[in-house]
């Protein structure tokens, strides 16, 4: 005999009860028994053969006996969610009354097609209550055709609480209807594309739009909206977003709302404190809009969020993106990245010229970006933009200043891409390159700046010409090949040569390239043979490591005091066939003391560097620790790491500089507050060790620079290089500037002086002729060096504290 522990009785009696249309019995089970009943596939064939009036009076039943109960088990509401969404149609004016107020009790039963039904029932007999439209606005978010039916009913829904939204929402009352209509079609915009009869509609209802109108106005809202957000937008709002954005992806953008679009991006990709990214849904629906647009300005935009953009999700988007364009153009992605670079109208590379009223503006790319140089109607330099231009060619002025900035972010964009050609290995046809790089009004001011080889010749752009170390013009054919310049094999001679021409030339690199540092195995990387120590043992901070190796290329996430596993910090290399690791866990047991408010280790501690074949199982590690292990739940082919001395010599060098920057930068050693050995004084050791230790390659550089440099500096008179420190004598006192942390040693005793840095200072480059860009660290040191220099003249309190005079306060 059947039992009500055989897990087939529940089918084999719901299908008896129905049989037998015995719909009371039918309830009395079902409710009974909603935790087997609601998961069980027999149960739900039984259920089917019910007639849609049947399902209508089994819903009705089933509320009625919930709310005679009065147990809220989820396995009952969610029961009868699932059978309310066969409810037919033409429900009775009852049972529509009945599900409503069931609505209001359990919002969250009903799915929302069946809470569309059941309103768009009810509207038609007169208005809904106040608390079914709150329920319907609250899951309106998850419908389109429910948000749809809220928007009709209530207008467009925004959440004031965003700066932006509320601007909208006090313009809304003033707005002609056809635009809160169309307002109010924006905000049904929950999918993560645009559906066919959503695009239609919009299409509908912009073409009583004046095109003119519809730019201007969408573009006054994007522009608001692009502002930094100091908090995620609410779902309602992030949906309204993206609908404006596809409005304008069908209102023929202009290159400036193209610009908008690209910024809107980067916004909503901004992280918030404790939160991340503002909101990747709105980001990802700009990279589709982009990725749909034609033309140069939509494929700029691309390429530029690609060199800048380090969210995971969006990145994915923007290369799906760029490599449908590429294969619809049938080039590759290397090309297409290249070829997508605008040149912003610019006459010749690097400098463009424009006239307002009567006066001069002059557009210049230089080491610090673009700028704008003013003349006034008489030709003479001014500092900022005459009256006349204020005044009459206000918008001109506007989208000039918008424009320059747009320039500076894209050579940003475009320094990080050169920076990556080394391990990317490009060649090009001399012509080719010519046209993309050298002579390239925007890219031809970066290119312009560093050094290539032309059928193996190495040779830099000075005096109007491609020239040798010895400044001998380059000639050569269309046809020859050329490359980037590395200095990993190259002879010392040259190496020290082309950083001489640099300093003739006064030229500065958007990155070391002459001045690269350069990584060869050690004796002790030989003898560990598939590993490598150098850069183990560092405490570095989480986020600051975090964020920079996403710059650099490298897949991280974020380490939390849970019990979970993580895989290292890696580097796919495709052109190589290999991933690079390196292996890292966090430090400290002590939750808020060695973490954020959410969880997430404040802190690291470091450990190998490997490299396995691109397609070897995953390494993961515990959170909190105890040595990495092969995966286990993978089907990727397992494989050892492999010998140090098979890794190419120059896919070693820059992995090891990019490892090298990660603790140069995210060391605690750097933290000139932290000598006390921060949190219980934990760390006291390795601060001292690391603040006043051995140089890396990277200090090594630093020092060689400074040596040759010093002597032309002004603060060379009271300065010079003494193996890991810049020592600056002082009115007061003598300093000793250590080249690999930035802190510092005085005399007498070598007492430790606490100076922070101010992060507004201003860049050494703008005082003083250095031959390349990027290096904080050492900017840091000088100007530590140069406040030092004239330590009698220092006002601040908590530095004149310290090198005051034993004897003195």
């Amino acid at each position: 005999m059947t039992t009500s522990t055989d897990t087939a009785w529940y089918g084999i009696r719901a299908r008896e009860l129905v049989a037998a249309n015995d719909l009371t019995a039918l309830t009395d089970h079902l409710y009974t028994h909603a935790r087997r009943c609601g998961d069980d596939p027999e149960v739900s064939a039984a259920l089917r053969a019910l007639s849609r009036p049947d399902v209508s009076r089994l819903v009705q039943a089933m509320i009625g006996v919930h709310r005679r109960d009065q147990k809220r088990f989820w396995s009952v509401l969610d029961l009868i969610g699932q059978l309310a969404r066969r409810l037919p149609a033409d429900l009775t004016p009852e049972q529509l009354q009945d599900l409503a107020a069931y609505a209001v009790e359990e919002p969250y039963s009903l799915s929302p097609t069946t809470l569309e039904t059941v309103a768009r029932g009810l509207v038609a007999t007169g208005p809904l209550s106040a608390d079914l439209v709150a329920v319907l606005v609250d899951r309106s978010d998850e419908s389109q055709r429910l948000r749809q039916l809220v928007v009709g009913l209530t207008g467009p829904q925004l959440d004031p609480d965003d700066p932006w939204a509320e601007q909208i929402r006090t313009e809304l009352p003033t707005l002609d209807p056809a635009w809160q209509r169309l307002l109010g079609h924006a905000s049904t915009a929950t999918t993560a594309r645009p559906t066919a009869g959503w695009s239609t509609e919009a299409v509908r209802q912009l073409a009583g739009f004046d095109p003119v109108d519809v730019r201007q106005m969408l573009d006054r809202w994007l522009a608001a909206a692009s502002r930094t957000p100091h908090r995620p937008p609410s779902a309602i709002n992030a949906d309204l977003l993206r609908g404006l954005l596809w409005l304008v992806e069908r209102a023929d953008p202009t290159p400036e709302q193209v610009r908008r679009i690209g910024g809107l991006v980067e916004a909503m990709l901004r992280r918030l404190p404790g939160i991340g990214p503002a909101c990747p849904k709105v980001a990802n629906a700009g990279v589709g809009v982009l990725g749909r647009l034609d033309g140069e300005a939509a494929l700029a935009q691309l390429a530029r969020l690609s060199a800048r953009v380090t969210y995971k999700g969006t990145r994915k988007e923007i290369d799906k993106a760029l490599d449908a364009r590429a294969t619809a153009l049938g080039v590759g992605r290397d090309e297409i990245e290249e070829l997508a670079v605008p040149d912003y109208g610019l006459t010749e590379v690097g400098r463009h010229e424009v006239s307002l009223g009567g006066c001069r503006a002059e557009l210049l790319i230089g080491s610090a970006g673009a700028t704008l140089t003013w003349h006034n109607e008489s030709g003479r330099q001014v500092k900022s933009p005459p009256a006349a231009v204020r005044r009459g060619h206000a918008a001109e002025l506007a989208e000039l200043k918008g424009l320059t900035k747009e320039i500076t972010g894209m050579l940003a964009a475009q320094t990080a891409r050169l920076d990556g050609l080394f391990l990317a290995q490009r060649t090009w046809g001399l012509a080719t390159w010519r046209q993309r790089y050298l002579d390239h009004p925007l890219v031809g001011a970066l290119a312009r700046r560093l050094l290539w080889l032309v059928d193996g010749v190495p040779c830099g752009w000075a005096d109007g010409a491609l020239r040798t170390v010895d400044d001998t013009p380059v000639t050569a054919e269309d046809d020859a090949e050329v490359r980037i310049w590395h200095p990993i094999g190259r002879p010392v001679p040259e190496i020290v040569g082309w950083r001489e021409w640099l300093e003739r030339h006064r030229i500065v690199q958007p990155f070391k390239q002459a001045h690269r540092e350069v990584y060869l195995l050690t004796p002790a990387e030989e003898a560990t043979g598939t590993y490598s120590n150098r850069f183990a043992g560092h405490i570095l901070r989480q986020h600051q490591y975090h964020a920079l190796a996403a710059i650099r290329g490298w897949t991280d996430r974020l380490r939390l005091m849970v019990d979970d596993s993580y895989p290292p910090t890696s580097r796919e290399l495709p052109r190589w066939g290999l991933r690079a690791e390196y292996w890292v866990e966090g430090i400290g047991d002590e939750y808020g003391a060695d973490t954020t408010e959410g969880g997430s280790y404040l802190r690291l501690v470091t450990d190998q560097v490997r490299f396995y074949p691109i397609d070897a199982a995953q390494n993961w590690s515990h959170a909190s620790g105890g040595g990495y292990t092969g995966a286990r739940w993978t089907d990727a082919r397992p494989a050892d790491p492999l010998p140090l001395d098979q890794v190419p010599p120059l896919v070693f060098s820059e992995i090891m500089r990019d490892v090298d920057l990660f603790v140069g930068v995210a060391s605690v050693g750097n933290d000139p507050t932290w000598s006390d050995g921060g949190p219980q004084g934990r760390f006291r050791e390795y601060w001292s060790s690391y603040s006043f230790g051995e140089l890396s390659a990277n200090a090594e550089t630093r020092r060689d620079l400074l040596a040759r440099l010093l002597p032309r500096l002004a603060v060379g008179r009271r300065a010079r290089v003494d193996g890991r420190f810049l020592v600056v004598d002082g009115d007061l006192r003598t300093y000793r500037i250590h080249l690999g942390s930035g802190n510092i040693l005085m005399s007498p005793n070598d007492a430790y002086l606490c100076i922070v840095p101010d992060r507004g200072a201003a860049r050494p480059g703008e005082q003083q002729f250095l031959p390349f860009e990027g290096d904080a660290m050492l900017a840091v040191i000088l100007s530590k060096a140069m406040l030092l220099a004239k330590d009698a003249e220092i006002t601040d309190p908590s530095i004149t504290r310290q090198i005051a005079p034993v004897g003195q306060s």
